[in-house]
């Protein structure tokens, strides 16, 4: 990922706020880059950031969605190329937006509900 990228994200994200927003993210390079957060500082709407501390995929709540992912959704499954695993995987993870119980199991385990 891109500061690009991420402008891009809050770009599409700011089209659909009619509230407040309060993003947690982690500490990947470009959420820190100095363009990223020229352009929040810009917005008229207000989206807050907070970042998890380093070093801590426990208090991140989509570490959680890649372990449901792994030990359930796509267990023991053996694709017969990269682009089958990609296919299933990204299903699978489509299908989670679904099912708002696997949602907040991730949010309970990282202690952020």
């Amino acid at each position: 990922m891109k500061k690009e990228q991420v402008i891009e994200f809050l770009k599409a994200l700011k089209a659909h706020l009619k509230q407040p927003l309060l993003i947690i993210w982690d500490g990947v390079r470009p959420h820190h880059a100095a363009i990223v957060r020229q352009y929040l500082d810009s917005l008229d709407v207000h989206i807050q950031i907070t970042f998890l501390p380093p070093y801590c995929p426990e208090l991140n709540p989509v570490e959680y969605l890649w372990a449901w992912l792994k030990r359930h959704a796509i267990a023991n499954f053996c694709p017969d190329n990269l682009n089958e695993l990609h296919t299933v995987a990204r299903n699978k993870l489509k299908s989670a937006q679904h099912r708002p119980s696997i949602i907040a199991a991730c949010w309970i385990q990282a202690t952020l509900w």
